[in-house]
């Protein structure tokens, strides 16, 4: 390697390359000319990472970035945009360490050819271990340039300040230089050695700041590109011969009909039957004419018999967390209850369902998928081609919407085989059938809880067994002497008892455990004779979590009486992996329909530094508008192996009539770093209405979705 006595700064020469060990010379003809400031433990290359076991973020990853010779800068994230808004985020934290304009930062997401390795976009993690590894590139990148530029200048570094990517002299403003004139046809490689200076919260003019989405635009335009919009000269549509049930045998199929179809091209390769054309109307109108024969394998389990089933397959299990003696903890109280709560099987229905485009050229294969985990969708691939992973470059447009559920990567894999087997490139987009029959449902679980109380409301004894749900969010957050949290398994592996993929699903096990915790904090509550909201504060030490308690109330603005008072008032808080949230919410409740009215929601969070207020704001609303559907109508239906629910005509998702006022409040935490925001609002919404339905109507509700039916027949059992 050339390089000059500083050894980081390489002339880009004649020939346009620069001599990098291991795949940097075709890094550097990806990004073409400018300046890459490279932020390595390490080999630059996502896969020379996999390979050296670099799995864990951000402990051993590369966070980079490009700044080219007009002055824009080039974010690479593994991370993937799918409305959650890091779009946005990501670019402001990369704008305000680098001292450059929001506008001059392009966002480039999901590549495996151009970003770091990165396990999936999940779990509210995007800011939280994406976001420092590049702030500090971004802290390097400027000491690097404003270094640069002392050497460029001819004056003491010291003397230097930077402004929207130009650096000047303080004593001579009009001695300057942008990053740009110093990109002019140079290559800068800089590895991190110690700690960069940061730029403090205070100094911040980006971060902190509401900032409106900056993919709004293209989204609101039509301009921005979904998997569905990738359109490939002699590209095939396929729609592919499913079977009526999970676990159902082909026996005879039939495709004398489509096989007349014109320019039909139909595929049989072992488990694959599938058709394609140029055209995908001609493709559904063959698929339709395939008459199929399956042996369908016979099972009682459905939404009635779905507890008894996964009470009858539960394992011994672990413990999960736990203090004290729970014999002791017994002795200690003078109240008990024991509560059982159940959650049915809920589906992701995102808008844009898993779609993959698949191109194939000699041994060289390119990818767009939908999906939430782009790097393995490339190991996949390879996998199903017999190729190198280095030969599968996975593209990640706009996703629309994953929620968990865009993990599995059924739908690019089928597309590779098929785009191998016509030597075309291959689109599928899975119909909304598809979408539900294979999603990874959230799984349908069950939480036993038993608690107790002393003479003075104090919680003194805490036993909660996890069925199948997950164990996130399950430690209890109040000072409980004697508890213990127990899971008896895990939603898939040897011991999964589901008929169909289950998975993660927007605050995976959170929805369950809070719902369940919350709601059996209520009843404790009441039992003690004091209002939920005096009962929480008397159990609670962590000043955080009171903090954020005290903030929902006071915005809230109501007064909490011991339960049911007929005001129709919930609460809910829980530590969603370091996010502290609580919700409050208003509902009445009509006895005759059984129908909910949520006329109010109230949620304050803490979540950290808050990057963007204005997507913080957004991703709470969301969250809980999205929960309102799981806590009131979302069900998946099925018998056996069969799924009944297809379509939005038997699933109902939130509706905008449903919508109540929805007020937040972000809690200033700015020592804090960022934590996730995503996911944790959603979480609490399970137990804040169902809380408030008691407080209305005196009915606990035990079963979720809480749907009119099963109001009324609560109602009737009285």
């Amino acid at each position: 390697m050339s390089t000059n006595k500083d050894n980081y700064f390489e002339s880009d020469g004649t020939n346009n390359t620069v001599n990098f060990k291991i795949d940097r010379r075709d890094f550097l003809k990806i990004t073409g000319a400018g300046i890459t400031i490279f932020f390595t433990i390490g080999d630059l290359s996502a896969l020379q990472q996999r390979r050296r076991g670099g799995r864990d973020y951000p402990k051993d990853f590369n966070a980079y970035l490009r700044i080219g010779e007009d002055g824009r800068v080039a974010c690479f994230s593994g991370k993937i945009e799918m409305g959650q808004g890091i779009y946005t985020s990501l670019a402001m934290m990369l704008a305000e360490e680098l001292q450059v304009p929001l506008t001059s930062v392009d966002m480039v997401m999901g590549d495996t050819a151009l970003c770091p390795w990165d396990s999936a976009t999940v779990g509210s993690r995007s800011t939280k271990y994406f976001g420092p590894a590049l702030r500090r590139a971004a802290a390097e990148a400027r000491a690097v340039l404003v270094l640069l530029a002392a050497k460029e200048l001819k004056v003491p570094q010291d003397r230097l300040y930077v402004e929207d990517g130009v650096v000047i002299d303080k004593e001579n403003p009009e001695t300057k230089i942008s990053y740009a004139q110093i990109a002019q046809g140079k290559k800068i490689a800089r590895y991190l050695e110690g700690e960069p200076s940061y730029k403090h919260y205070s100094k911040h003019t980006i971060s902190g700041k509401p900032t409106l989405r900056t993919d709004a635009l293209l989204k609101v335009t039509g301009e921005a590109k979904f998997t569905c919009d990738i359109q490939l000269p002699g590209m095939l549509f396929a729609r592919i011969v499913r079977p009526p049930a999970h676990g159902a045998e082909l026996k005879n199929i039939d495709l004398t009909a489509a096989e007349k179809v014109k320019d039909i091209k139909i595929i049989k390769d072992g488990d694959l039957i599938a058709v394609l054309h140029t055209h995908p109307d001609e493709a559904d109108r063959a698929l339709n004419l395939i008459k199929t024969q399956y042996d369908i394998p016979e099972n009682a389990v459905d939404n009635q018999t779905i507890f008894k089933h996964l009470e009858e397959s539960a394992p011994s299990g672990e413990v999960v967390t736990e203090q004290g003696s729970l014999e002791k903890g017994k002795n200690l109280a003078v109240k008990m209850i024991e509560s059982t709560f159940f959650n049915h099987y809920v589906a992701h229905a995102p808008l844009e369902t898993h779609t993959a485009v698949v191109d194939i050229v000699k041994d060289e294969v390119k990818v767009w998928a939908s999906t939430q985990s782009p790097f393995r969708v490339q190991s996949s691939v390879a996998e199903t081609l017999g190729l190198p992973e280095e030969k599968v470059h996975v593209i990640t447009p706009f996703v629309g919407g994953g929620f968990g559920g865009k993990t599995w990567n059924q739908q690019a894999n089928e597309a590779a085989r098929l785009a191998k087997l016509t030597g075309k490139p291959v689109q599928i987009a899975w119909t909304r059938k598809e979408e539900f029959f294979y999603d990874s449902l959230r799984p349908a679980a069950i939480v036993k809880a038993k608690s107790g109380i002393d003479h003075t409301g104090a919680i003194v004894y805490w036993d909660f067994e996890l069925l199948f749900g997950g164990t996130r969010s399950s430690e209890p957050i109040y000072d409980i002497p004697h508890h213990r949290v127990f899971s008896r398994g895990a939603w898939r592996g040897d011991t999964s008892p589901h008929l169909f993929n289950v998975g993660a699903w927007r605050g995976p096990g959170s929805n369950t455990n809070v719902f369940a915790m919350e709601s059996q904090t209520d009843i404790m509550a009441q039992a003690a004779g004091i209002d939920p909201l005096s009962f929480r504060m008397r159990n609670l030490s962590d000043e955080r979590m009171k903090r954020v308690l005290q903030a929902v109330a006071d915005k809230f603005g109501r007064t909490f009486s011991r339960g049911p008072s007929g005001n129709g008032y919930g609460i809910a808080c829980t530590d969603y992996l370091g996010t502290y949230v609580a919700s409050m919410a208003e509902v009445e409740v009509d006895k005759n329909r059984g129908k909910i009215k949520v006329k109010r929601i109230v949620c304050a969070q803490d979540t950290g530094e808050v990057i963007n207020p204005q997507g913080a704001r957004l991703q709470i609303e969301g969250g809980l508008i999205m929960g309102l559907g799981y806590v009131m109508s979302e069900e998946v239906k099925f018998e056996g192996g069969r799924i009944l629910t297809e379509n939005f005509d038997t699933y109902e998702i939130t509706r905008f009539s449903w919508l109540p006022i929805i007020e937040t409040v972000l809690v200033e935490n700015p020592e804090m770093a960022p934590q996730g925001c995503g996911e944790p609002a959603i979480t609490t919404t399970g137990a804040v209405i169902t809380n408030a339905v008691y407080d209305a109507i005196g009915i606990r509700m035990f079963e979720l979705p809480m749907t009119a039916q099963r109001i009324k027949n609560a109602l009737t059992k009285g």
